[in-house]
């Protein structure tokens, strides 16, 4: 059970306690009660710091049935060679899942497990080489039902968007869900929309500079054309570094092949050669 779970009713029992023996009972009291009182005001202050490494040391796990849905859909995973890295895998996604604010723009609906499931999958093969896995910045996920206009696009309806202000990403559940499982068929918005997330928290890295002639070469690394990728998004500002990062995780070999200086650079960022097959 979380700390803060644990804490909260010890924490109002005592505060009603301690008002109720120092106002009416005898002031006295106060000088042993309140000193308690503010302990347990500290430890609730910080519960959510206390809860995180209560979980980090004791890693939660995620139910048999949302575990085989993303080591079914999850590229990334299945091609993980060593059993400790599948592990950690795990781990991370679960840990992913509840250090993230899932949000659904219907306040009757709440974000399902499969889908929360998929986002957290999504994200955690971009910091997989780090001991830090979170985005600190990018803590909140919204998913429409559907594709969506938003403040930032009201003249779009789109499938996906990152909004840095906020650090907030959206996307159309079946948007994400058809590029989670299948990312050879559809594009991958979640998965695009957290490499735009992990280059903003990573400015200083060494990224490779933009250019446009690499959309050229996506359709004989992935068989997307440029065209598809920007129209399933439907934005008019679809990022080609997210869009490199995406073909550099989902179609690492012909990626290799036909850009091999641009892989090597993605390669000294992310550092997955002899995790993955």
């Amino acid at each position: 059970m979380p700390f803060s779970r644990m804490l909260s009713l010890p924490f109002f029992i005592a505060m009603a306690i301690s008002f109720y023996l120092a106002l009416m009972v005898d002031p006295a009291y106060a000088s042993y009660v309140i000193p308690c009182v503010v302990v347990l005001v500290i430890l609730y202050i910080f519960s959510p710091q206390i809860d995180w490494w209560w979980y980090q040391r004791s890693p939660p796990t995620l139910p048999d049935k949302l575990r085989a849905f993303f080591e079914q859909h999850s590229f990334f995973y299945r091609q993980l060679q060593k059993e400790e890295d599948r592990q950690l895998f795990h781990q991370r996604v679960a840990l992913f899942k509840i250090a993230t604010d899932f949000k659904s723009p219907d306040a009757d609906t709440a974000v399902s497990e499969d889908l929360k499931v998929a986002v957290a999958a999504s994200a955690v093969p971009l910091t997989f080489h780090l001991p830090e896995f979170l985005l600190p910045k990018f803590e909140t996920v919204v998913v429409f039902a559907q594709a969506f206009h938003s403040p930032q696009y009201p003249h779009y309806i789109h499938a996906s968007e990152l909004f840095e202000e906020d650090g907030v990403l959206l996307f159309s559940a079946p948007h994400l869900m058809k590029g989670f499982m299948s990312p050879r068929e559809y594009y991958d918005v979640a998965l695009h929309e957290w490499a735009r997330a992990f280059v903003l928290s990573f400015p200083q890295l060494n990224w490779p500079a933009d250019d446009p002639q690499r959309w050229l070469a996506f359709p004989q690394i992935s068989g997307f054309p440029a065209q598809a990728i920007q129209q399933w998004i439907n934005r008019p500002d679809v990022e080609l570094l997210s869009a490199t990062i995406v073909h550099y995780f989902h179609f690492p070999q012909p990626f290799k092949a036909v850009l091999p200086e641009l892989y090597g650079e993605l390669e000294g960022i992310f550092q997955l050669e002899g995790k993955r097959g």
